[in-house]
């Protein structure tokens, strides 16, 4: 009642809040699309797009990451309810990103893709964070969660830190050979802010826990 109360937490369980965030994440897509129709990706275009991906999929990887801290602190429950869509287009902007590198960089050919995937490192380990991607996006409905129960679902989920973890080292790798850090440093501190948040409030919840003595004690009273 209170998140309603708030104006913000009004707008947030407004009808129209979900299909207005959901053209909003659609937007950079409609701009790289309308960008390579109309040939305005520079002198490599090919080479734009896959980057333009994979920067905004670090970008959602964020977003989504900071949507818990972001309801903890301002205490706005209603943010929760966006959290499953801003995920799905985690793994929508990721499939963009390798289709992107599929189609333009091998003209897909699964064989030359295999081998590329194998041979380079920054390649494995983006394929990887793919991988670890898709059950999290194939479990992101009401059915699947009844299926798998809340806590063997929330156990899977957790998945998404290590592919922050992947994420941020395929950034990395990619860059290294430009010698260029500055922005993987930029997604690397806001990932690490993100997730030690969580550690700070895991490690809270654990020292707010009754001691096995105090436990007994109370059981006894």
């Amino acid at each position: 009642m209170a998140a309603a109360a708030h104006p913000v937490g009004k707008a947030l369980l407004h009808p129209a809040a979900k299909p207005v965030l959901f053209a909003i994440c659609l937007l950079p897509f409609a701009w790289l699309f309308y960008a390579a129709a109309a040939n305005q990706l520079g002198a490599n275009p090919a080479e734009a797009l896959v980057r333009s991906t994979g920067d905004w999929t670090l970008r959602f990887l964020c977003i989504v990451l900071a949507v818990t801290p972001l309801r903890v602190i301002t205490k706005t429950p209603a943010l929760a309810r966006f959290r499953r869509m801003l995920g799905l287009f985690v793994y929508f902007y990721v499939v963009v990103h390798l289709l992107s590198y599929s189609w333009f960089d091998m003209e897909f050919n699964v064989g030359d893709i295999i081998k590329d995937i194998i041979k380079r490192p920054f390649i494995l380990v983006g394929f990887s964070a793919f991988v670890l991607l898709t059950p999290l996006a194939a479990t992101s409905f009401n059915r699947a969660i009844k299926a798998m129960g809340a806590k063997r679902w929330q156990l899977l989920h957790k998945l998404v830190y290590a592919v922050a973890g992947f994420g941020i080292l395929h950034f990395f790798w990619m860059r290294a050979g430009k010698n260029n850090f500055a922005e993987v440093f930029v997604y690397a501190a806001i990932l690490a802010t993100l997730l030690g948040w969580r550690v700070v409030q895991f490690v809270k919840k654990k020292r707010a826990l009754p001691s096995p003595d105090k436990r007994s004690q109370l059981l006894n009273t």
